[in-house]
């Protein structure tokens, strides 16, 4: 299990157990994580799940794909070099500890 921190606009943190193999998206609906709606299901339609990963666990995860960058471009808040869709942020093996910063708004 990976310990996911989910941070809020206001600085609540969210800590939860994530399975590998498990996105970070469908953790945080399963447990009710205010401010990740995920309007199209984890299918990389919405921008809905936007997140800000934080620099140090970015190599965790594969690079920004083609798909998830022109979504990425529809998000609510700002784009920064740090956005992700939480939908792509799937746990991997071994994974001890992330932690994302979620942002004011995501419609």
């Amino acid at each position: 299990m990976a310990e996911v921190t989910l941070i809020n606009h206001s600085g609540t943190q969210t800590t939860l157990d994530v399975p590998p193999g498990t996105s970070i998206m469908r953790a945080a609906i399963a447990n009710g994580v205010r401010g990740i709606y995920a309007e199209c299901g984890g299918d990389t339609m919405c921008a809905t799940c936007h997140v800000y990963v934080e620099p140090e666990f970015s190599e965790l995860f594969p690079p920004v794909n083609e798909d998830e960058d022109e979504m990425l471009e529809a998000t609510a808040c700002d784009r920064l070099p740090t956005s992700r869709l939480s939908c792509r942020l799937t746990i991997p093996e071994g994974c001890g500890a992330v932690v994302v910063r979620l942002p004011e708004s995501q419609r």
